[in-house]
């Protein structure tokens, strides 16, 4: 090999290494915002056991513009369900650096606002237990909740890889910053009743789950539109497809 070559060779490498090191917060970001819009979408969701599906209910999303800011709402509707469950998350649209999130069903009260410190509370129904949240991390990130939508918007392409410092708060678990991984994006196709699609296959992984959860996002490239979400953890399978499609 000519030096040349050689040199070539290690600029592409170092390049690709480059491109895989990313680390993405509202600080350091990039997205599509014509993507960015006012809509609401019912993702039906179902278990996998062998090669049958078991329907466990839907999930209603909003999204709605409003200024600068956007707000995501989830309704989650389960048939065994005693009380709502709704989640609501508010961030900049201009760089998705959250404002506020809250989440309210018959396991937990939780509410976080963002400011200058992290601060809210989560409330156990379960025990009547009650924590409170003050923290102060040292980084920028994005909240938990909303990075599905995010990365709707990024500038996903072939080979893109990437790492996303996000907060979360979960007094059962872990709370604070850690980090999804976006590990792969592909190009495929997507059946759908009106036709084949051209879609990113999006491969993710999170340390919220100890990076155990094999999540796979199928984005339609032209509108940014979710058809559908898979989750495979520890050899269970779960799938959530977008109604109407």
């Amino acid at each position: 090999m000519t030096n040349r070559l050689k040199l070539s060779a290690l600029a592409f490498l170092t390049m690709l290494f480059s491109f895989g090191q990313q680390n993405i917060n509202p600080k350091i970001i990039s997205i599509n915002p014509d993507l960015i819009k006012d809509e609401t979408y019912t993702m039906k969701w179902y278990m996998i056991v062998d090669t049958l599906k078991h329907e466990l209910g839907s999930v209603v999303t909003k999204i709605q513009k409003s200024g600068e800011k956007l707000t995501i709402i989830t309704d989650v509707k389960l048939p065994q369900a005693t009380k709502p469950w709704v989640d609501s998350t508010v961030v900049a649209i201009r760089d998705f650096s959250p404002i506020y999130h809250s989440s309210y069903n018959q396991n937990r009260d939780m509410a976080i606002n963002y400011g200058k410190n992290v601060t809210g509370y989560h409330i156990d129904h379960k025990t009547g237990d009650k924590i409170e949240l003050n923290e102060s991390p040292t980084i920028s990130f994005f909240d938990s909740s909303s990075y599905l939508q995010l990365i709707r918007f990024l500038p996903l392409a072939e080979g893109y890889t990437c790492t996303l410092d996000i907060f979360d708060f979960n007094p059962n678990a872990k709370t604070g910053t850690m980090a999804v991984h976006i590990k792969d994006v592909s190009s495929t196709q997507f059946t759908t009743k009106t036709g084949e699609r051209e879609v990113w296959k999006v491969y993710v992984t999170d340390d919220i789950s100890d990076n155990q959860a094999n999540i796979f996002y199928y984005i339609e490239k032209s509108t940014g539109i979710l058809l559908q979400q898979e989750v495979d953890i520890t050899g269970r399978k779960m799938v959530m497809i977008r109604e109407g499609i």
